[in-house]
C-alpha cells in the first residue's frame, strides 16, 4: 500500500526538518520546499495527499499559495504559522485551509490534526450514493456530484468548490432534512470543535449558496443552523 504523501512548505529549515522527520516516523512520505515557487512546483510533481503550509514565506504569502492550490487541486491544507489572532485563523480557513496550528507546536498535535483531516476526507469520499444515480454519482436537483473525483457540476457545467465547501455540501446532502447546528457542522467537516466564533461556517454556507444558486434549498433554521431540504424536484 502506498504511503500517504505530505508536502511541507516551510522556510525555517529547523521546523521543516522536524516535521519531515516526525511525520516520516509516523509512516508518511514527505518532501519539503522552502518558498512558494518551489512549493507549487512540488505540488505538481510530488502530487501530495496533504499540504502543510507556512503562513509567512520569503517570496509570497501562504494565504496566496492556499488560494492558488485550492483553486486548482482538491488538496487538504494545514496552515502553520506564528499568528495566533482568531481573525487570522478564520481568514486562513475561509481561503480554503482545512486546519490551522500555531507555532510553537507539539509534533504530536500536528500528527493528530493531520490524521483527523485525512480521516474526515476518507469518510466524505465513502458516503453512500443515490441508488438511481449510478455507482459513483449523487444527483440532487440540477446538481451532480462525483465523490471519487470530488467533482460538482450544475446544469452540466463544472462548479469550482474548495475542499471545505465540497465537504460541507457532502455533509448536508448526507442527511437531507436534518437540521445541523453550526457546532455539528464544525465537528463533521473540520473534524473537531473549532475554539472560536462560528463565522467560518456561515461564510462557507454563503459561498455554497452563491456558487450553486442554492438559496432555496440550503436553508437557514434561525437560532439553530442549516439544512438541505428533502425534496429533489
Amino acid at each position: 500500500m502506498d504511503k500517504t504523501k505530505i508536502l511541507i512548505i516551510e522556510d525555517e529549515e529547523a521546523i521543516a526538518d522536524l516535521l519531515a522527520y516526525g511525520l516520516g516516523r509516523e509512516g508518511f512520505e514527505t518532501r519539503t520546499a522552502a518558498n512558494g515557487a518551489d512549493g507549487l512546483r512540488e505540488v505538481r510533481q510530488f502530487q501530495p495527499d496533504l499540504l502543510v503550509l507556512d503562513w509567512m514565506l520569503p517570496d509570497r504569502s501562504g494565504l496566496d499559495i492556499c488560494k492558488q492550490v485550492t483553486a486548482q487541486y482538491n488538496l487538504p491544507i494545514l496552515m502553520l504559522t506564528a499568528r495566533s489572532d482568531i481573525t487570522d485563523k478564520i481568514l486562513g480557513l475561509e481561503v480554503g485551509a482545512d486546519d490551522y496550528i500555531t507555532k510553537p507546536f507539539d509534533l504530536r498535535e500536528v500528527v493528530v490534526r493531520i490524521r483527523t483531516i485525512l480521516r474526515r476526507l476518507a469518510q466524505a469520499q465513502a458516503l453512500p450514493v443515490a441508488e438511481d444515480a449510478g455507482p459513483s454519482v449523487i444527483s440532487f436537483r440540477n446538481i451532480v456530484i462525483s465523490p471519487e473525483e470530488r467533482l460538482v457540476t450544475k446544469d452540466g457545467a463544472t462548479v469550482e468548490l474548495t475542499p471545505k465547501e465540497f465537504d460541507l455540501l457532502m455533509a448536508l446532502l448526507g442527511a437531507r432534512g436534518k437540521i445541523f447546528t453550526r457546532a455539528e457542522l464544525l465537528q463533521s467537516v473540520w473534524g473537531y470543535d473549532f475554539p472560536g466564533d462560528m463565522r467560518t461556517v456561515d461564510t462557507h454556507i454563503q459561498r455554497l449558496r452563491k456558487k450553486l444558486d442554492a438559496a432555496e434549498w440550503i436553508t437557514t433554521v434561525f437560532g439553530i443552523g442549516y439544512k438541505i431540504e428533502k425534496r429533489t424536484d
